[in-house]
This record gives structure tokens, sequence and C-alpha cells, in this order.
């Protein structure tokens, strides 16, 4: 395979190319992706289980290449968890901790008001603010926390809560989903991430994580958003007791809402780590696989304009890596600030990087760097 992005495009020779492909079904479908047909759940199931991954690299490639041409985009960011302390207790989370013990956190408004001030003079255009789901505090309590975030910085663009934090905040404060979402927007909240989706097949959401904001909620929470006009990203968390037609099954979901309200800015594939949770014994998945999903990702969902590899959760790496198979964003510069993932046995155990570490990571894959805001507009 070239080390760079320039040989993957759509034209006479690659459409020969996979005519070569021997498997009928899956040639059929290889060549409606290079010819920028939408495929059938059916269709990305087949990718998964008979695309091998030169292949999948190539179709992920044309597609990537259709929608954001040579470039690979970040930003300059940094995370708040304002606390690990949670009312649910997810069979896959190594982040959770009780109340009281000496590994949990609950920063209080003042806390995090330092934290954000760390950052006075620093080239940052995003705090993303996520963590625990905690069982005393509403949404007016969050209202003020990015009130105040907003009046200390209002340039700063405020990405925060997961749909599962904004499901108990809301329902905290006796409001509706619309209300509770159009009081976040009107003290400051620009954007909301896309945490908390794990799987939306019912059965193995059961299995994984009883107890949360069920995969409607979760999806009706992001509608409501977008229509009011608060974009958001979108994840899926893979590699545990999914299988390959969940996985579509999840991204089909995602599809058909963003068809209906174009509010989804980015779909995040998350692994499942095994450290310090009660799933360990699954193991993890290799990173062929990781690679497999980017790829069947972009395919799929050809409504949602970019694939982002977190590389927190990836390691640099793999990240780089992902850029040959339908990723386009790195996401941001981190600095050190979160802890979710490096608590479950991420390779990235600090994550931090400087911008100039993430242009040359991106260069180096034959990638054009783009920093962007964090609504991908070019900075």
């Amino acid at each position: 395979m070239p080390c760079n992005g320039t040989f993957f495009v759509n034209s006479p020779k690659m459409t020969r190319i996979l005519d070569h492909i021997i498997d009928t079904d899956l040639r059929e479908t290889a060549l409606k992706v290079a010819s920028g047909k939408r495929i059938t759940p059916d269709e990305g199931i087949l990718l998964y289980e008979r695309g091998d991954l030169p292949v999948l690299g190539l179709l992920s490639s044309m597609v990537r290449k259709r929608i954001n041409g040579n470039y690979a985009f970040y930003n300059r960011n940094f995370h708040i968890e304002p606390t690990n302390i949670c009312i649910y207790n997810c069979r896959f989370c190594s982040y959770r901790k009780p109340a009281g013990d000496p590994e949990s956190w609950d920063y209080s408004h003042d806390e995090i008001m330092n934290m954000v001030r760390a950052f006075d003079g620093k080239n940052v255009t995003e705090v993303h603010i996520t963590g625990g789901v905690h069982p005393a505090h509403d949404v007016h309590y969050y209202c003020s926390l990015v009130a105040k975030i907003k009046a200390h910085r209002p340039e700063l663009h405020v990405k925060a809560f997961s749909a599962v934090e904004l499901d108990h905040m809301i329902r905290l404060a006796g409001l509706t989903t619309e209300k509770g979402l159009k009081l976040l927007k009107e003290s400051g909240l620009d954007s909301i991430p896309g945490g908390g989706a794990e799987i939306f097949d019912e059965k193995i959401r059961k299995q994984i994580s009883n107890e949360k904001a069920s995969s409607e909620k979760w999806l009706n929470i992001h509608e409501t958003a977008h229509r009011l006009g608060i974009s958001s990203n979108a994840t899926m968390l893979y590699g545990h007791l999914e299988t390959w037609p969940h996985r579509i099954d999840h991204m089909n979901r995602l599809r058909k809402l963003q068809d209906k309200t174009g509010g989804f800015n980015a779909f995040i594939p998350l692994k499942y780590r095994m450290a310090n949770n009660r799933m360990s014994q699954l193991g993890e998945v290799s990173i062929i696989e990781d690679l497999r999903n980017y790829a069947v990702a972009r395919i799929f969902l050809d409504n949602i304009p970019h694939i982002k590899a977190y590389w927190p959760m990836t390691g640099k790496i793999v990240a780089q890596l992902s850029l040959f198979f339908g990723a386009d964003d790195l996401d941001g510069t981190i600095d050190d600030t979160t802890r979710i993932y490096s608590m479950a046995g991420a390779e990235e155990q600090n994550p931090s990087m400087t911008a100039g570490e993430i242009s040359s990571l991106i260069a180096g894959a034959g990638y054009e760097p783009v920093e962007r805001d964090s609504l991908y507009r070019r900075v």
C-alpha cells in the first residue's frame, strides 16, 4: 500500500482493480462504493465478514478522499472531567468510583475554573467536559458552570456532557429534554460529545450497561439537540460482546438520524479496553480489527462527514494507520487532561501532543494536516 493518500481516487483504473475481486457479492458491493452509491446494512455486514483488509483500505480511502480530500484534521483542546462518581456501574467501565473511594473525585466549580484558568494565554479553542453521572448535580448546576466558563473565556468552544449525563441532569431538575437543552445552550453550551452510545442493540446494552439511558433515549437527546442548533458527535463502543451485525445496526440508526437532522459532525469508534473492569476476561480485539472497523464505518456512514481516530484510546501509531482506513481526524492536543482511557489500560497513559507533533504524524502518513475549530472550520 502506498504511504500517502493520493493513490486512492475514483478512476477507471480503480474500477478495473475492483473488477478482479473474486467474491461476486463483494465485488458488486465494492463497485457500488466506488461509484458513490449508498450500501445497505446487509452489504455493510458483508464488508465485515468477507472484505479483507487491503480491499477495505482501498474502498474506505476512496470514500475518505471523496468527502475530505487529502486533509486530516486536528484541534487544540483540553478536557475537564468534573467527577468520576457515577450512579451507573457499567460492566465495561474502568473509570467509575463510588463516593468516598480514595480514587474518586468531585471537583467544585472553583476547582474547575482553576483548570480553565490554567489555559489562559494558551492557544486552545475547545474545552471538552464529560465525566461520571453524579447523583446530585442537576442541569442548573451545570448551566452555572458553563456560564462561568463562557464569562471567563467567551471564545472557548464548550463541548460538554454526554447524552447519558444530560438525561440524568435534566430529569433531576424535572424538565423536558428540550427545555434542559435550551437552558444549557442559553448558558453557553456549543455542542455535545458522542459518549454514552455504547452499542445500541438492546440485548447487548442490557448485558453491559443495563442501568443507563436507553438507545432510544440517546438518539432522542441528540435529535433534540440538533433541532435546537446544537451539533454533536456520535460514538460506538466495540470489541466486547457485540457482533458485526450489531455494529452495523448501531451505525444504521446513526445514519438514519443523520439523514433526518444533519447534526452529527463526526463518528468516533471507541475500542473496549480490558483493564480494571468486570469484563476483562473478554480480552481486546486486534489492531487488524480496529482498522477493519474504521474502514467499514467510513464506507457505511456516508452522511457523517468525519471519522475520528481518538488517539488517547488507539495510541498514536494506530491513529496514524487509521488514516489509510477512512479516518480523517485525530482529535486534539489534549494536554494530559483525560483519565478515562488511561484508567482502562490504553497505551497513552499521559495523553498529550503538541500541534506540531500531530501535524508531523499526519504528514508522515502523506496527508495534509489542517488545524480546525470544533465545527471543522479551518483555523
